[in-house]
């Protein structure tokens, strides 16, 4: 990888927080791409148009991408990118988790998606933290005229109450092993593609742990899946516990489904945030 944590962190981070995305050119090398694209390439042939003028008509989707190419893992842990997530979320969550895994083709005649803002998946208040962040990996170039993605600086945060964006949307132009990171809270959209060639590419997110994935995790990954992941990715799709006791398996972190034997009776155990140890131990002592 071409990219490291400490690698331009700070100045990404900067620009995420005024203007609601930012580009990493170089985040891969393109021959990792080139592979993920060539191993995804039977699913993309086989999927069908999707149904409904959001996902597009003349739009290809597919999510379990962890299943289909193991190049999918130096997207969804590529070290700066994780970074990033991390330092905007974790102040909101006790750990991130994967959000989505998704490979998108839109084809030659499609219209212009309708602006969108992707923490709006959940009813929540919004304009004061975030929610999820996102990244955009092309697989083919993207330009103004096959249906890059279309942006709204500074769209997100608190102005993602306003009913105007404060300005015009510009195209995400961007070539294989690229990678876009928008907020939640941004407005975006694919645009149209005016081309006779075809655009695809994958979007993979995270968002806080305790939120409802858009993905079902446990789903596209169960746990006879699960087993063949590192520690760090089973624990990023969905095999970790979130505090206090969120997500658990008979009142443990459900990473035990991955080792061991998987259906013996278990004690449950305390999963709590340091404040709530607190409570429950003065408690305790109290009734001594």
């Amino acid at each position: 990888m071409t990219a490291t944590p400490t690698t331009n962190a700070s100045p990404l981070l900067a620009q995420l927080f005024e203007q609601g995305w930012c580009l990493i050119p170089d985040a891969l090398p393109e021959g990792v791409i080139t592979a993920l694209d060539a191993d995804l390439a039977p699913a993309f042939a086989a999927t069908p148009f999707c149904q409904g003028p959001f996902y597009g008509e003349t739009t290809k989707r597919f999510g379990r991408l962890l299943t289909r190419s193991p190049h999918t893992e130096a997207l969804v842990r590529h070290p700066l990118v994780t970074h990033i997530a991390t330092q905007i979320l974790e102040p909101w969550c006790d750990c991130i988790q994967l959000n989505v895994g998704q490979a998108i083709a839109i084809h030659p005649g499609a219209p212009a998606q309708a602006p969108h803002r992707d923490q709006d998946m959940w009813a929540a208040p919004k304009g004061e933290i975030e929610y999820l962040v996102n990244i955009v990996w092309p697989l083919t170039p993207f330009t103004a005229d096959n249906g890059a993605t279309r942006i709204w600086p500074r769209s997100h945060g608190a102005q993602a109450l306003e009913v105007e964006p404060p300005e015009p949307p510009i195209p995400a132009a961007m070539d294989p092993g690229s990678a876009l990171i928008l907020l939640g809270s941004t407005l975006h959209g694919a645009g149209a593609n005016r081309t006779d060639t075809i655009r695809r590419g994958i979007v993979t997110g995270y968002s806080l742990g305790w939120l409802k994935p858009y993905e079902n995790l446990w789903l596209a990954y169960p746990p006879d899946v699960a087993r063949r992941f590192s520690p760090e990715l089973a624990a990023l799709a969905g095999y970790r516990q979130h505090r206090p006791n969120l997500g658990n398996f008979e009142g443990q972190c459900p990473s035990v489904l991955l080792t061991g034997e998987p259906d013996r009776a278990r004690a449950a155990i305390d999963a709590l945030r340091p404040d709530q140890e607190a409570m429950v131990s003065a408690f305790a002592a109290q009734q001594r």
